[in-house]
């Protein structure tokens, strides 16, 4: 009962959500259930996982602006690490297991698949946040720490654009993997779009126009029509 009460069901479902693709992998090595090729199968289970969890990070500001919830943005942090994290991981399974850690391999499957550069920019645009996610350099860096933080708006694009070129020229993706993509794209786009000073004040002022009529019905029903 105390872990309920220490943590709120929307950190619980974070962390859950987060790890939930490590686990879905344990549980396919355990029964075998891979394919054939299981290092590069585990490489794209864990770079979808980072965009999914990347687009969720970005989606924790414009829905507080929109539907005013605090807890939102205290759990921006958490998903942003998390995404980082499984980057981290999509990186080395494609360096380890895929290449071996040959380094001349390595230079020649990137003349190959130039995508991996571009996935590769937006990790290290990445890596200084992660870093500096942490609120003692709030206060050592100051309002350089916002500026930053913005580079996020140009590595989430470039992390899809990795995915999308992936996609086209790796024909283990299917159907629904390249639907998957076209989804993750649009709502990245999307809430990248919120972002902007012009469209946030039109969902704000929608938001507070919406809630102010649930009050009003609230507090003022109409009278039963006898």
């Amino acid at each position: 009962m105390k872990f309920f009460r220490r943590y709120t069901p929307l950190q619980i479902a974070v962390h859950l959500y987060a790890w939930s693709s490590l686990v879905w992998a344990l549980f396919q090595l355990l029964t075998n259930s891979l394919p054939e090729n299981p290092a590069q199968e585990l490489e794209r289970q864990t770079g979808r996982h980072a965009l999914a969890l990347l687009a969720l990070a970005l989606s924790c500001t414009p829905l507080h602006f929109i539907f005013k919830i605090p807890e939102l943005l205290k759990r921006r942090r958490a998903l942003g690490l998390y995404a980082l994290l499984f980057a981290a991981l999509h990186i080395l399974l494609f360096v380890h297991l895929e290449n071996s850690l040959a380094w001349s391999r390595l230079a020649q499957t990137l003349k190959e698949k130039p995508y991996i550069l571009v996935g590769a920019a937006a990790f290290l645009m990445l890596l200084p946040m992660g870093v500096t996610s942490f609120d003692v350099w709030k206060i050592r860096l100051g309002k350089n720490w916002k500026r930053l933080h913005q580079i996020v708006y140009f590595a989430a694009p470039l992390v899809v654009v990795h995915f999308f070129w992936s996609e086209k020229l790796d024909a283990l993706h299917s159907v629904n993997d390249a639907l998957r993509l076209w989804i993750y794209g649009l709502v990245v786009a999307a809430l990248l779009l919120l972002r902007a000073p012009s469209i946030r004040r039109r969902a704000a002022a929608f938001s507070a126009q919406t809630l102010t009529r649930r009050f009003k019905k609230k507090t003022h029903p109409k009278a039963d029509s006898t």
